[in-house]
């Protein structure tokens, strides 16, 4: 289709003592697209991030990222080249207010992770970019309230934030939907929309109406296997996704 692929897996599998939880998935993500992994629980799309981000190792298969082969790297160096994972729960310094938390992450992305041990003047000059970031979240205005007293919906969209403080490409997000009513599904989902202008997104959801709105190609897995890949019209009408998942009683 002419797209350009900035992530590649080729027969991507893990084992464990015997079980195989990833078998053969082999993924084409296109640059700037939301590409959503779905399946029923059990169904791999965890393990498949977790080797993505190299927090397991794969016992066969390869990950090329951005023409790179990166299957042997360890976390640290896949994030720094720019394939950045937003995590399912939550994960925020609770008594550290927004700018505080994206600051942080900003610390730690210029490579000076012990800052907070120095002078405010120090760390001030990360307030600037810290502020763009919380206003292209939406949060401009909860500059200055902790993280422990907003809003469920408000401390995931700090934490992707704090993701793009880390100045990713491509953003892999596990179920940034979990555990949120539909306000604030509402508003994270607008702002995953308004972020794919710059990053590519790949993510787990399980929401089937935020995949639809949001997805431009979604893969689902059953059984550690990519079963179908296509377009959520195109999926809906797929009985085979219908038996495996679509069918199976979530919403």
């Amino acid at each position: 289709m002419g797209a350009e692929i900035i992530l590649e897996t080729e027969e991507l599998t893990k084992e464990f003592a015997g079980f195989v939880a990833v078998s053969g998935v082999s993924l084409r993500i296109a640059r700037g697209t939301i590409h959503a992994l779905i399946g029923p629980n059990g169904a791999g799309k965890t393990t498949c991030f977790n080797l993505l981000t190299k927090f397991l190792k794969p016992t066969r298969g390869r990950i090329v990222y951005k023409g790179e082969d990166i299957t042997t790297l360890a976390p640290a160096a896949v994030a720094r080249l720019g394939l950045v994972r937003s995590f399912q729960i939550s994960a925020v310094f609770p008594h550290l207010t927004a700018l505080e938390n994206v600051r942080v992450a900003l610390q730690r992305q210029h490579g000076h992770s012990f800052d907070f041990w120095r002078s405010k003047s120090v760390l001030n000059r990360f307030n600037g970019r810290a502020h763009e970031l919380l206003n292209d979240v939406g949060l401009s205005e909860f500059a200055n309230t902790p993280a422990v007293e907003m809003a469920y919906g408000r401390k995931r969209a700090l934490e992707i934030a704090t993701t793009l403080a880390l100045d990713p490409e491509m953003m892999l997000l596990d179920e940034p939907m979990a555990g949120m009513g539909h306000e604030d599904i509402d508003k994270v989902a607008s702002l995953i929309k308004r972020i794919s202008v710059k990053y590519t997104i790949l993510m787990v959801e399980h929401n089937l109406n935020v995949v639809a709105n949001l997805s431009d190609v979604i893969t689902v897995l059953t059984r550690g296997q990519v079963l179908a890949q296509g377009n959520y019209a195109e999926l809906s009408k797929d009985e085979r996704v219908k038996e495996a998942y679509l069918g199976a009683g979530h919403d």
